[in-house]
């Protein structure tokens, strides 16, 4: 039996296929979007509602060892917000680290069909699935960490890139990851000595091998495995004064890598990357340096990891940057050491309008969406949770449509924060289309989900119905109504179906798992796998047939299977 639906009559946003808030109406059979279908088709009468297609958010730690080990440190997160069963959905707790249901359901609710945990250790990839699985309606993958890998860098250090494109090849397939993750390259190995890396040309303690090797070599590796995504890079020095020169650094040494005017690096979380001064007093915002960089170059796209006030959880694989956190804000911390592989930190804060580093931070996330010309080189995140919860990215849209609303928040900060940001003289506001850039088109062209993003035919019917009228509200001003429409979802169809209506779920589905599976020379494969049995035995308390991750575990498995050059 076919199952056709059709959104008829709605103003529709996407930037795609260069449709700008055109009346249209989108007929969907068997979870696609089509050309028409027949007149027995379901109607959703959109009239006088924005149609966009569904959210894609590319980075929110929403699974994995790191989520849980939050959910565990923050009891207080939990108590206040309590989510009750209902006939379609399950109890569940949440704030800044909501449970696996919750999370799912939320997403929905705001419209969001597409979610990517942006880093797992390949170690500890199984319960990362395990857990992705359980988050019900929206499709999902995750990105393991490489960049402070023991055999990636050994392999860069001795010049041997073809076996190391052959081992993360084979860690792609082997914990269905997606996208090749980098954090604080070498830094986290050295912090395992008590340690860090600071420059790019530092060597990592006992490997001989710097940051600007395991990006290049890793970015080499990307290109050459065809890999849909280019690296996903949290580059080092985060969270420090000063650190935009190692970010500019950072998007410059693969700058000559880059083949076509395609992206080849991703710097994530921007905000947390575009610090000036020298020491927490004299911190001032770099956004004007970091955009005019992306501005001016092809090879690179961000996000934001926008700052929201108020009480959440920092979560990341950098645990030296952890440490510092909670030495700065003398809160109750957990540090992880995964053998062989990475790390991790957990440390809640609560981000202060009144504090002057807090509110430093709010302003930069902002003036560098406003000030990347090219809303498809710059996507909005807060890197959930670092920056706040994703339930705020309507909040954080708002700002983004309202010159208004940030003059609102601009006027309550620190005055010095104020002159030491340039967001006060920037007034530009984006459009709807620029939001369904930020929030779905880019990010979905970003990882390379082909059939995302967009509304055209052959398109997942992945579709998110917004109760605001484009003629008749003005985002200047109106700025709590786009806030409520974008919080309050009218209609969200997942595969063709609705899911959730009037901001609240109303079905549940189970979505897709997408994973990378690079084709590579079956000779090269063997002799890696050859090769990591008897690392394994040397390096690793698992075994190695204990290590992969079977394709059974994955309800909807998803390959994208890439054409290397290998």
């Amino acid at each position: 039996m076919r199952l056709e639906l059709l959104v008829k009559n709605g103003f529709v946003y996407d930037p795609l296929n260069k449709i700008d808030g055109e009346k249209k109406d989108i007929p969907v059979r068997d979870g696609k979007v089509v050309d028409r279908v027949s007149s027995s088709a379901t109607v959703i009468d959109a009239s006088d509602m924005i149609v966009m297609p569904g959210g894609v958010d590319l980075h929110s730690h929403i699974a994995g060892s790191k989520v849980n080990v939050g959910r565990l440190l923050r009891p207080e997160d939990h108590y206040w917000d309590v989510v009750p069963k209902t006939p379609v959905t399950r109890s569940g707790v949440g704030h800044s680290v909501p449970s696996i249901f919750t999370t799912g359901y939320r997403y929905a609710e705001m419209g969001y069909t597409t979610v990517f945990e942006p880093a797992t250790p390949p170690l500890k990839t199984s319960h990362t699935h395990e857990e992705l699985n359980d988050i019900p309606i929206i499709d999902k993958a995750c990105f393991p960490l490489f960049g402070n890998n023991w055999v990636v860098m050994e392999k860069l250090r001795d010049g041997k890139l073809d076996e190391c494109a052959a081992y993360v090849a084979w860690m792609l397939k082997a914990t269905k990851g997606y996208a090749i993750k980098i954090v604080n390259p070498g830094g986290i190995e050295a912090w395992g000595w008590g340690k860090n890396i600071t420059h790019l040309d530092d060597e990592v303690p006992n490997f001989g091998v710097t940051p600007r090797e395991i990006l290049r070599g890793l970015c080499k590796i990307n290109l050459a495995l065809g890999l849909p995504h280019p690296i996903h890079v949290h580059p080092n020095n985060i969270g420090t004064p000063g650190n935009y020169r190692t970010t500019l650094e950072t998007m410059r040494c693969v700058e000559d890598l880059a083949k076509d005017g395609k992206p080849c690096i991703h710097v994530t979380h921007i905000q947390f990357l575009a610090y000036g001064g020298v020491d927490w007093l004299s911190i001032s915002s770099h956004a004007d340096d970091i955009a005019s960089y992306v501005n001016s170059h092809s090879h690179v796209t961000v996000d934001m990891g926008q700052v929201v006030f108020g009480d959440t959880t920092t979560m990341t694989a950098d645990g030296p940057f952890q440490y510092r956190l909670h030495q700065i804000t003398h809160n109750k911390w957990v540090n992880a050491d995964v053998e062989v592989e990475t790390g991790a930190g957990v440390v809640p804060i609560t981000y202060l309008r009144k504090n002057y580093v807090h509110a430093v931070m709010w302003t930069i996330g902002l003036e560098l969406a406003l000030l990347v010309k090219d809303p498809w080189k710059v996507y909005m995140t807060t890197d959930h949770p670092n920056g706040g919860p994703f339930t705020e990215y309507p909040r954080v849209i708002s700002w983004l449509m309202s010159n208004k609303a940030r003059q609102r928040i601009i006027k309550r900060i620190p005055r010095l924060a104020r002159v030491r940001s340039n967001l006060s003289d920037i007034d530009r506001e984006m459009t709807f289309s620029e939001i369904a850039v930020v929030t779905r088109a880019g990010t979905a062209k970003a990882l390379g989900l082909k059939d995302k993003g967009h509304l055209g035919t052959g398109a997942d019917a992945d579709i998110s119905v917004y109760r605001i009228n484009p003629k008749t509200v003005d985002p200047s001003s109106q700025y709590r109504e786009v806030r409520r429409a974008f919080r309050r979802v009218a209609y969200t169809i997942k595969d063709g179906e609705i899911v959730a209506k009037d901001g609240q779920v109303v079905k549940t589905l189970t979505g897709r798992t997408f994973w990378v599976d690079p084709a590579i020379p079956r000779d090269r494969m063997e002799q890696t796998v050859s090769e990591l049995k008897g690392r394994f035995e040397d390096l690793y308390t698992v075994r190695f047939a204990n290590y992969g991750v079977s394709e059974m575990l994955l309800p909807r498995s998803t390959p994208l299977i890439t054409q290397s050059s290998l």
